[in-house]
């Protein structure tokens, strides 16, 4: 007569081979499903998009307008785009490519970043010092960064940090220089001006107004050296429409480029309108000032009334 142990253990035994067979019929029904699903679900991607992706630089810039390479090259596939929309390729890169696709290769100009900004510290007022972290960013939240201009390149280089195709130096006069031919409109120092003196522009655009100072006249100039001062010469001197002065500032219609030519530059007195030439880089006209001091100008700090200060700093003072 078996004994208990023996009629536990077949027990045992079956019950383990039923939950073995269950969990196989389930995954055999799972597979089977997942299967059907991947057959119905499957979408269908061109092998040729890999191949585009790999002859990119792989700089997932943006510069393009799409959201990185592997998007352009979907794009590019599809016909959307013409290979020689990625700027950041080399002209070998985008004829590969062209060729590989069977495709025109087209062509798209040139998009640089442009700094509104000619205020070295041998040009433009401090009215303090910062001392503090080294950002412009942390520098524009303590009253402004202590620049005179309040609408001025407070030249700690967060531009410089952020460009991941070192096309923005710092100059000796904490202003950030872009080298166009390394730089790709990505943007990012666009976006991380606390300032917002970057802006994106073709490289065709050669007028150019290095400054967003609003004052008017003696008083921009007091603040900076080169600061516009909205006399007008360069809207008189250029093409009908294609420069006007608003809110005390030259502004250039890019819309009219073709009409631009180094005329309006010539009369400039602060020499805040340049005329940016590849070769020569930004040149100023003939009737600016001559800017020979190469040293800072000194902080001069701001007078604050004895009136209106506490009673604690008058003591102070004396």
């Amino acid at each position: 007569m078996p004994s208990i142990y023996a009629k536990r253990s077949t027990f045992e035994m079956i019950a383990f081979l039923i939950a073995g067979a269950i969990l196989g019929v389930m995954g055999v029904l799972l597979a089977a499903v997942l299967a059907y699903a991947d057959k119905k679900l499957y979408v269908y991607e061109d092998p040729r998009i890999d191949e585009v992706e790999a002859m990119l630089p792989k700089a997932n810039c943006g510069a393009c307008g799409c959201a990185g390479c592997r998007s352009f090259a979907e794009k590019a596939v599809n016909g959307e785009v013409a290979p020689g929309r990625c700027t950041v390729s080399s002209p070998e890169a985008v004829a590969q490519i062209a060729d590989y696709l069977k495709t025109d290769a087209g062509s798209e100009e040139k998009r640089v970043a442009r700094l509104a900004c000619a205020g070295g510290a041998h040009v433009a007022l401090h009215r303090a010092s910062y001392s503090g972290i080294s950002t412009c960013r942390a520098a524009a939240l303590v009253c402004g960064g202590g620049k005179s201009c309040s609408w001025g390149c407070l030249g700690l280089g967060d531009c410089e940090k952020v460009c991941d195709f070192d096309a923005i130096e710092m100059d000796s006069h904490g202003l950030p220089v872009v080298t166009e031919s390394l730089c790709t409109a990505c943007g990012d120092c666009v976006d991380v001006c606390p300032k917002q003196l970057f802006s994106l522009h073709l490289v065709s655009h050669r007028l150019w107004v290095a400054c967003k100072n609003l004052l008017n006249g003696d008083a921009a100039e007091a603040q900076c050296e080169v600061a516009c001062t909205a006399c007008g010469r360069c809207a008189q001197d250029a093409a009908p429409g294609l420069i006007a002065i608003r809110n005390n500032l030259a502004v250039v219609d890019y819309s009219k480029n073709n009409l631009a030519t180094r005329t309006p530059i010539e009369r400039c007195p602060t020499g805040a309108i340049v005329w940016i030439d590849a070769a020569q880089g930004a040149t100023k006209g003939l009737d600016a000032k001559k800017i020979t001091r190469t040293s800072p100008r000194p902080v001069e700090l701001a007078d604050i009334p004895l009136t209106a200060a506490p009673a604690k700093y008058e003591e102070a003072s004396r």
